[in-house]
């Protein structure tokens, strides 16, 4: 779980890279603007981190999936080359997605009045909706597999099941609810369209860390402790 954890935090510092210095440049100046080769290269990366992230949530549901369902098996199925595999394979996946992102933002007429209302630039057709849609269907279905699976277990190994998963259930929705929200619906100049961007390029990214953090016990148990100095030196003075 470390292992794909690792790379989900490297790919949201360079998914929120790709929108989040140019959207404070533009909060600092009067005429914002952007030219034809950068909005494409924001295409390409913006879509590249973000199906990478996806495809590896799927990864770390197949991974939980193992761990809880077949725990005996799960060294054997995840060996360190999987992992490897599944890694360069959310990554391939991400770059061939943003190759046909760009391949159809070249392909539109660029004449007129040449003005994005938004704060970075980005395509909404159905495909992507439907990428997000699909990737969210594999994800409740392992966890319905998972929830089908522990029906003979005991109380504490349920809960303990479950504690493991709920940080990447947290996750899935702070991502794809936004998601489905944005790109499965027919293109509008909404104003909430920009609310959710914001949510899901920048908030989603920062929490995501946190969430994991606050649902690991050893990071728990470091938090008591630290807790307990500082009640113990507020008493002492």
């Amino acid at each position: 779980m470390y292992f794909f954890l690792g790379y989900l935090s490297l790919v949201e510092i360079c998914y929120s890279s790709t929108v989040v210095p140019k959207f404070i440049t533009d909060l600092l100046v009067k005429v914002k603007t952007i030219s034809l080769k950068g909005c494409l290269a924001q295409v390409f990366f913006f879509h590249f981190f973000a199906v990478a992230e996806i495809f590896l949530l799927v990864v770390m549901a197949y991974d939980r999936y193992v761990a809880i369902c077949k725990p005996l098996h799960y060294m054997n199925i995840m060996s360190r080359q999987v992992c490897h595999m599944l890694v360069a394979g959310s990554w391939l996946g991400g770059f061939i997605h943003s190759i046909i992102q760009v391949l159809n933002t070249i392909q539109l007429p660029f004449c007129g009045p040449n003005v994005i209302d938004h704060y970075f630039c980005d395509l909404r057709p159905l495909f992507n909706g439907l990428i997000s849609l699909f990737s969210l269907t594999i994800l409740v279905s392992s966890y319905v597999i998972i929830l089908f699976s522990l029906r003979n277990r005991s109380a504490e190994g349920r809960r303990k099941a479950l504690s493991t998963c709920a940080s990447h259930i947290t996750v899935v929705i702070l991502i794809f609810g936004p998601a489905i929200f944005i790109y499965m619906r027919p293109s509008s100049t909404f104003t909430g369209d920009k609310l959710v961007a914001v949510f899901y390029t920048v908030i989603t990214p920062m929490l995501n860390p946190i969430i994991y953090t606050l649902r690991n016990a050893e990071v728990k148990v470091a938090m008591r402790k630290l807790w307990g100095k500082k009640e113990n030196s507020g008493m002492g003075t």
